[in-house]
């Protein structure tokens, strides 16, 4: 985290460092939340930070925890589980359309080189990154995907669970060796996209979500 310039927008600014804070483990399960050291972090007062932190209990990012107060919520496993057999259906409904409308050279170049661009910002972050420049990285590319399929709808019920999936994604993408696999699946499935196969686009897609979902069930179960 680091500290934020006095703009408006200062209470979703707020919780999009806390979303990444916990998603890269920075705050992590059941960490107690003390709203001064956040301020201080952050460089703003507690009153943006009080209103951050109550979209994350909504969220059940955080929650009360009797004399502890506020602490980071522990990961649930069911709703990782539930939330990947949803995001592999959304994901090659995406999928194959976008390489639809590349077949038949519909819509817009700009969504197509978004995508390519975001893919090659991907396969460049050094190994070493930090986890959440992978995080940022995995979402931007699922993102211009979403984007690449025209459907407004794929985007917007994905973007309501980021935050949990951020923090999922961290959970596999802290595996160093996790990281050059997870590209190399990107790249397949963009590859499907712009070869104008849908039905090669949809099953890679699909794949990777799944086989995400399988990692990241595997590592919580530990």
């Amino acid at each position: 985290m680091h500290p934020l310039d006095p703009q408006p927008a200062l209470i979703d600014r707020a919780y999009e460092q806390l979303v990444e804070a916990i998603a890269d483990g920075t705050l992590a399960p059941g960490q107690r939340i003390r709203q001064e050291e956040l301020g201080r972090a952050l460089g703003v007062s507690r009153q943006p930070i009080s209103h951050a932190l109550q979209l994350l209990k909504q969220q059940k990012l955080v929650e009360e925890r009797g004399r502890r107060g506020l602490i980071v919520s522990e990961i649930d496993p069911n709703r990782v589980r539930d939330l990947y057999q949803v995001r592999s259906a959304l994901d090659g409904l995406a999928a194959r359309p976008a390489a639809e409308h590349v077949s038949r050279r519909a819509g817009a170049a700009q969504p197509r080189q978004a995508a390519e661009r975001v893919l090659a910002a991907g396969l460049a972050l050094p190994p070493d990154a930090p986890v959440i420049a992978f995080i940022q990285a995995d979402v931007a590319f699922h993102t211009a995907l979403y984007r690449l399929s025209g459907n407004r709808a794929i985007e917007d019920t994905v973007a309501a669970q980021w935050p949990h999936l951020k923090r999922s994604m961290g959970s596999v993408l802290d595996d160093p060796g996790q990281r050059p696999l997870v590209w190399a699946e990107h790249q397949e499935i963009l590859r499907c996209v712009l070869a104008g196969d849908p039905v090669g686009a949809e099953r890679a897609a699909r794949g990777h979500t799944d086989r995400a979902g399988a990692e990241t069930a595997r590592r919580l179960s530990q």
